[in-house]
């Protein structure tokens, strides 16, 4: 599962290499051409595979990690002067893992130092864990907003 725009969604019905799903009360977007007009749903079904779009968990790189702890410090929330933390230190035996890097500010790194958050008695905003595939996050959003249009 996968979100793709409504010109590519276009393209691929268009082809043939998708379908549009029939869902109870399936909206529909209408494109017009100067000849024809579309009527594009908003979940298609793709009717050929490809192993062209396999995705991996991306590496632990500081833009990532940055982008997994949305711009700001684990430790106090803040969003300037931001570097990269072991929870477990490597010193330590920690592993340079997304389950072990975490976002904190340089006044948060430096006052942990060379210790766990709980020898430093400093708490994690969230557990840090490695980034979700986009169509299982997709999935959940999906499903949730079919959940709430039914209450």
């Amino acid at each position: 599962m996968s979100r793709v725009n409504i010109k590519r969604a276009v393209v691929l019905l268009v082809t043939g290499k998708a379908e549009p799903l029939d869902l109870i009360k399936c909206k529909t977007v209408q494109i017009r051409s100067p000849s024809q007009v579309f009527h594009v749903p908003q979940q298609i079904r793709l009717t050929v595979t490809s192993n062209e779009r396999l995705w991996k968990v991306p590496p632990v790189n500081r833009r990532e990690v940055l982008r997994r702890d949305h711009h700001s410090c684990q430790y106090c929330g803040s969003t300037k002067n931001l570097t990269l933390d072991h929870v477990i230190p490597r010193s330590k035996g920690g592993k340079h893992s997304w389950d072990n890097v975490v976002t904190a500010c340089e006044r948060c790194n430096s006052r942990k130092g060379d210790r766990t958050p709980l020898q430093a008695g400093m708490l994690l905003r969230s557990q840090p864990k490695a980034p979700m595939h986009p169509a299982v996050s997709f999935a959940e959003q999906f499903w949730r907003e079919q959940q709430e249009n039914l209450e």
